[in-house]
């Protein structure tokens, strides 16, 4: 059986649109995906970045729920160490409260921006190397047990909890705490099969699960041509050449690469995004099962970063449909 597909959602801020535009534009998409099966949409957490819109990432989630009725919605992730976990508490718990059954809580350590902004949402750097006390006590104000200090709402109430991670660090806790658990190979890939071979060997059963639930994040353009969905995966090149290039900005229309980039920056970005799949849907299909054979993941979230908004719900369409058939 093929592992479900999930959607990733940056709310990206397209070149030449607006932040209110982002903000439609993922209304639209996740209203399309919920028609063709998808099996959760997550949105996560960045700052002080031009091109990613998705910093409120609660209030987010709850403009999209109100626009579906069966998809599951939820963060991918939210990053602990920023927040106070009564707040973020308090914040899922009032989600799951106005849209029952349907919200995830996935959780990440990074700061989700440049150490200078990090320090901006922290204040302090313990967060950081305090993660698996900050998730215990997050958990604790979901528990129906009375205490001092309590979550209004929160307590008592039953919300999927993930951990997220490019690393080991949070592959071995999930499998302790018995959580599922989502690794972010979509930039992150050299871990991969690390980081899924720890949650596996730590997985302790528990309340939640009693056996392991992973899933593995990558990029997809579908497309009806090979040729065109390599042109529209441009995007995502020019956003990562940005990065070493140190120049931060909206996220950029498709264009031909050829004078964008060097050689060594070309492979630089090629190796950070090894888990991206272009081509036409039949490509696309046979690329992932070829990934996918021996990992053995139960989840697949997809991020497509297409500008043209149109091509972008295409996108998950085509592949929706090649899953299924």
């Amino acid at each position: 059986m093929l592992p479900k597909l999930s959607v990733l959602d940056l709310a990206p801020v397209l070149e030449g649109k607006d932040i209110t535009d982002s903000f439609q534009n993922s209304r639209a998409l996740i209203q399309h995906v919920e028609k063709f099966g998808y099996h959760r949409y997550w949105v996560a957490e960045h700052h002080n970045m031009q091109g990613i819109a998705s910093s409120a990432t609660a209030i987010l989630i709850g403009y999209l729920a109100s626009a579906t009725s069966k998809i599951r919605v939820g963060s991918g992730g939210i990053m602990l160490p920023n927040h106070a976990p009564l707040v973020v508490a308090e914040q899922f718990g009032t989600l799951e409260s106005m849209y029952p059954g349907r919200i995830d809580l996935g959780l990440g350590r990074a700061p989700g921006s440049d150490m200078l902004t990090a320090r901006a949402l922290r204040r302090d750097d313990r967060g950081a190397y305090e993660f698996d006390r900050l998730v215990h006590e997050l958990r604790e104000y979901f528990e129906d047990v009375e205490r001092p200090v309590i979550a209004v709402p929160g307590k008592g109430i039953n919300i999927p909890l993930w951990l997220l991670g490019s690393s080991l660090y949070s592959a071995q806790l999930a499998g302790q705490l018995g959580l599922p658990y989502s690794f972010a190979s979509h930039f992150s890939p050299d871990l991969l099969d690390d980081a899924l071979n720890t949650y596996r060997r730590n997985f302790k059963p528990s309340k939640v699960l009693d056996q392991p639930h992973a899933m593995m994040a990558i990029n997809a353009f579908v497309a009806e041509t090979d040729d065109e969905a390599e042109f529209l995966a441009s995007t995502l090149f020019q956003q990562f050449l940005g990065m070493i290039q140190g120049k931060r900005g909206k996220t950029q229309p498709p264009r031909d690469m050829t004078n964008l980039w060097n050689e060594q920056e070309k492979a630089t970005v090629l190796q950070q995004l090894k888990y991206t799949f272009y081509g036409s849907p039949e490509t696309v299909y046979q690329k992932l099962v070829e990934v996918i054979r021996d990992r053995k993941v139960d989840e697949i979230i997809v991020n497509s970063a297409i500008y043209d908004q149109e091509k972008r719900r295409k996108s998950y369409e085509l592949l929706a449909n090649v899953w299924k058939g």
